[in-house]
């Protein structure tokens, strides 16, 4: 995947990539056969090389690391930021059902109306052409409008959009640990607000066999950063008092802190899965078995 990021010519100079052309993207997985023709395409090696050379790039880092931030990346988080804005902005509504609260629906219309102004601000001007295709999968990463649901399919739509944009070289092989730590990060936190604002459902949750009712790449992401950490094992992670003395320093733990507080009763019952992992000796192993994992949901 790096190819992705190596763009041809030096960071300096920006020349456009020669003949790219630009179209909205439309849904192509809709049976099960469609998704061996996904495995097999371009976009789902591009899509899971992203994913792994981020996975190389955050390895035994804390996310108050120090590491370069780039003026794409500041527009990315300024655009995450309106997005949280946008919120404060549109609070939920009385109704009758306690979960899906409408006022998501009033949120979302907004961004459905300003996703490609937002991503213009990002893109420099000579990839203008690419804004309305990069917006589909911002819109598309923050949950369902009909269903006020969100899941692991919105938070690929996320990677899909990051992914995009390494792909036109707007961010670079150099932006790899602030694509984690600023960018995915802060994505995290606004999603995790709309979960809690709106009450959003869970969408293709598997209950407790899943790994989590929202997320999962900050798990896979968030135990490359703890590969060999000279005192955190994955059987700490279900202690109260290490997640609270750690979670600002490790993306695994701010989820774990999250769970925690989303759910009431034994960790052992609500998260299964994240239980049955604490047991996994090393976070390396931990981190090989969830990309498997993840290929494989």
């Amino acid at each position: 995947f790096t190819s992705l990021l190596h763009l041809p010519g030096t960071s300096e100079e920006v020349a456009p990539p020669l003949q790219q052309s630009f179209m909205i993207p439309k849904k192509e997985i809709n049976m099960v056969s469609d998704m061996a023709k996904w495995k097999r395409s371009q976009a789902y090696a591009d899509y899971m090389g992203f994913i792994l050379t981020l996975n190389e790039g955050v390895r035994g880092k804390k996310l108050t690391c120090e590491y370069k931030v780039s003026e794409p990346i500041e527009k990315l988080v300024t655009l995450l930021n309106t997005l949280d804005r946008w919120i404060d902005e549109t609070p939920p509504v009385d109704q009758p059902s306690r979960f899906g609260n409408k006022a998501f629906r009033t949120w979302y219309a907004k961004l459905d109306q300003e996703a490609e102004k937002l991503v213009a601000t990002v893109i420099p001007k000579h990839l203008a052409d690419a804004a309305p295709e990069v917006a589909v999968y911002l819109k598309e990463s923050v949950g369902n409008s009909t269903r006020i649901d969100y899941g692991t399919g919105h938070e690929a739509a996320f990677a899909a959009f990051l992914c995009c944009l390494c792909k036109i070289g707007v961010l670079r092989v150099d932006d790899q640990m602030a694509i984690v730590f600023k960018v995915f990060n802060r994505y995290l936190e606004v999603m995790r607000k709309l979960q809690k604002t709106y009450r959003m459902e869970p969408a293709g949750s598997q209950g407790v066999w899943g790994l989590d009712d929202f997320q999962f790449l900050p798990f896979i992401w968030g135990s490359s950063q703890l590969i060999d950490h000279p005192n955190l094992e994955p059987r700490h992670f279900v202690d109260e008092k290490v997640v609270n003395e750690n979670h600002k320093d490790f993306m695994f733990l701010e989820c774990i802190l999250f769970i925690t507080e989303m759910k009431t009763g034994p960790f052992a019952e609500h998260s299964n899965q994240l239980w049955n992992i604490s047991a996994v000796p090393s976070w390396s192993k931990v981190n090989q078995g969830l990309i498997r994992m993840y290929k494989a949901e």
